[in-house]
């Protein structure tokens, strides 16, 4: 079987933390969609380690760790990060497989996403001008590069056929990136990544699987980022609920076994897009401040609101989640009051139905308030040390989820996770 960890959110909500820790009782990490833009947060010895696009266990030497095909890599992110973790990681490059299905995104990809975004104005999405959106279209266009092909002796040609269409298309922009100057460094982090374990993923991870292997599929962003089901057209261009699994590593449904659904005890988003129970004032600014809300991989301040349960019940669904972690219940101390949007108004009409578009209309949140604990709860060790108002927070949490809370982290440290089973 193969269980699956995925945000069900809007992306930043400490998937990697959770994957460091679940790690331990895995034999294969994978990765299964997105690209650069992902950030995953890991503290190891002491030290902030943030990783875009290699998998969450690379820091336990018993774990093999998969880039799927679902996933696109940018040759010198990749490097860099390679770089940078390998003197943690001795088995590194032992341990650290990727498809040969994955695609490639090309420094040209950067440059169409940026004069994109830049010639879209105040309408901008708030890409993270990674090249992740062009590489997916090229994708599904059926005119992309995949890692398989910098093993081919015409590499150059076909990288050079799909620059010249890229070319074309930069054109009508008015605004153009240099982007020729980064091809020197994609050429020479494409020659590092050629001699990784490029495989064949989805034998490979069959045949793991039929050993007897565990698998985690690791997934970047979040649920409601989706590009089905999340806030469209302010999406990541990939699926980032549980199908996406599938699709991304090439394995069949039945074979999938406990999803994991990752939620902050608040809410958060990177960038533009609709968010109902986004607070404006002072309340946002403390809970910024409190969860040191600031982009990962970007730097950028995060909007800051109360959970919204009701976009979270539609991402459980969306994913049958089996088992909920709730992340950054220490961020919620010193808040006398909390808040949990319960339905919404819609031009007028109360719903618990997420709507086709949140972006036309007036939704406002319906809110229960809840009393706050007021004290630090990063100190407790076990579940029944937590505060009555904490627990019946988080009662409250799982009955109108219907699902039941099998984690709740309460701090940074790796050791401030209370298992609820």
């Amino acid at each position: 079987m193969i269980d699956v960890l995925l945000g069900l959110q809007w992306g930043d909500e400490g998937k990697g933390k959770i994957v460091d820790y679940l790690a331990a009782k895995y034999d294969i990490i994978a990765r299964f969609q997105g690209g650069p833009n992902a950030g995953h947060t890991l503290y190891v010895k002491g030290e902030k380690v943030v990783l875009h696009t290699i998998p969450s266990g690379v820091f336990h030497t018993h774990c093999l760790n998969l880039i799927g095909n679902g996933v696109v890599i940018d040759p010198v992110t990749l490097q860099k990060e390679l770089e940078k973790i390998g003197p943690l990681c001795p088995d590194l490059y032992k341990n650290l497989f990727v498809s040969q299905k994955a695609h490639l995104i090309l420094p040209s990809h950067r440059a169409l996403d940026a004069a994109s975004e830049t010639s879209k104005g105040a309408d901008k999405i708030g890409s993270t001008l990674k090249g992740i959106g062009p590489a997916y279209m090229d994708k599904t266009g059926r005119n992309g590069l995949r890692i398989g092909d910098i093993l081919s002796k015409n590499f150059k040609e076909k990288y050079d056929k799909l620059v010249a269409k890229h070319t074309q298309l930069l054109r009508q922009y008015d605004t153009i990136p240099d982007w020729q100057a980064w091809e020197a460094p994609f050429f020479e982090a494409v020659e590092k990544i050629r001699l990784l374990n490029i495989v064949n993923a989805e034998y490979w991870l069959d045949g793991h699987m039929k050993n007897g292997k565990k698998v985690l599929a690791e997934g970047a962003q979040g649920s409601m980022l989706d590009i089905d089901f999340g806030t469209y057209p302010f999406v990541t261009s990939s699926n980032t609920i549980a199908a996406g699994v599938c699709n991304g590593l090439g394995v069949a449904p039945a074979r999938v076994g406990e999803v994991y659904g990752i939620t902050k005890a608040y809410c958060t988003r990177v960038g533009g897009g609709p968010f109902p129970t986004e607070l404006n004032e002072a309340t946002g600014e403390a809970l910024r401040a409190a969860g040191a809300e600031f982009g990962a991989t970007t730097g950028r301040p995060r909007r800051c609101g109360w959970i919204d349960l009701v976009a979270l019940k539609y991402a459980v669904m969306l994913s049958g989640v089996t088992k909920l972690i709730v992340t950054k219940t220490d961020v919620l101390d010193t808040f006398g009051e909390i808040k949990a949007a319960v339905a919404y108004t819609v031009d007028g009409v109360e719903t618990n139905e997420l709507p086709f578009d949140l972006c036309d209309g007036e939704v406002v949140p319906v809110y229960k308030a809840f009393s706050g604990w007021e004290k630090p709860v990063g100190a407790c060790k076990t579940y029944d040390e937590l505060p009555v108002s904490f627990k019946e927070y988080c009662k409250f949490v799982e009955n109108y989820l219907e699902t039941k809370i099998g984690y709740i982290s309460n701090g940074t440290g790796r050791d401030q996770l209370l298992i609820i089973e």
